[in-house]
């Protein structure tokens, strides 16, 4: 098909900085420019009209962005934000944050993985995102810069509404740290088929042996990752506590309804709000399950 005459041709410009001090810059000089990592989800608002072509910042290729750091004696890794899903796989970072290799594993085609980015995922703020679950279960901080400094802020108030985050103009995603946990961890998803799609819900449980606790974090079944503090404390009492093994079954059965109960999920073209509730239910139990049968 041809060009015609009156078709309109949009247009954006872009700019590619080579360091970090330049993008803020960028940015501090046009606080409305979109922030291009990987494009993942840029790109397709854009192609279907959702986006209306604007100025971009380009960070993909910043290097104090692409930085993987494990600290065992801190008992942390970090993540520079423009790190992508496949590259965390191949490093030894994998290996000590298992569930957030686990939920890496599930975001898209390999295509998408080799360009999709830890702070894409997180400054598109989706309920929905793979690797937000076991961010928030593992107490991740994220860390934004700006001009004027850096800030640190626990991943669970920087998302603060669907697509809505703490960024401020002029602000971006530099990276984000994640405690190294002495425990069991996993992630589960359900979705319309295996892969390649949005999650209708999904889920991760931590185990910390340290202080004996239990996270449970669920995706895609509220406005934001939801925690559920009466199921991680029927958790607490089956992993930690007293209770003999006759009360397991009941024990799980209580832990899912709880989990059930704490989610506000709604109805759309991906599942009914009532299925992802049973869902995310059946999930978490499964992984409680796990979690008990595969701790030392």
């Amino acid at each position: 098909m041809g060009w015609d005459a009156g078709d309109i041709v949009a247009t954006m410009s872009v700019t590619s900085p080579d360091s970090l001090d330049a993008a803020l810059a960028a940015l501090a000089d046009n606080p409305a420019a979109h922030v291009l990592a990987g494009g993942t989800d840029m790109m397709v608002e854009l192609n279907f009209g959702r986006r209306s072509p604007a100025p971009v910042v380009s960070v993909g290729r910043i290097p104090e962005l692409r930085g993987i750091d494990v600290d065992r004696s801190a008992r942390f890794v970090r993540l520079g934000a423009a790190v992508t899903f496949s590259e965390f796989l191949a490093s030894e970072a994998a290996s000590q944050a298992p569930a957030l290799a686990q939920a890496a594993r599930t975001v898209g085609s390999l295509q998408i993985r080799n360009a999709g980015t830890f702070g894409g995922n997180l400054a598109t703020c989706s309920p929905a995102g793979d690797t937000l679950p076991v961010l928030v279960a593992l107490s991740a901080t994220v860390e934004l810069a700006s001009r004027d400094g850096r800030r640190r802020v626990p991943v669970e108030e920087f998302m603060v509404g669907p697509k809505r985050s703490a960024l401020k103009p002029g602000e971006i995603v530099a990276g984000v740290t994640v405690p190294i946990i002495d425990g069991w961890q996993g992630f589960a998803t359900v979705g319309t088929r295996n892969a390649m799609v949005i999650a209708v819900c999904n889920a991760a449980l931590v185990v910390d042996r340290h202080d004996r606790s239990v996270r449970l974090a669920m995706g895609s079944v509220g406005p934001t990752i939801l925690r559920a503090p009466e199921a991680e404390s029927v958790a607490a009492r089956m992993l930690f506590g007293a209770e003999p093994t006759s009360a397991r079954a009941d024990l799980l059965v209580e832990f899912e309804r709880r989990a059930s109960a704490a989610v506000s999920p709604i109805d759309d073209q991906r599942s009914t709000a009532d299925y992802r509730r049973h869902a995310v239910g059946v999930i978490a139990r499964r992984l409680l399950d796990r979690a008990s049968r595969e701790m030392p």
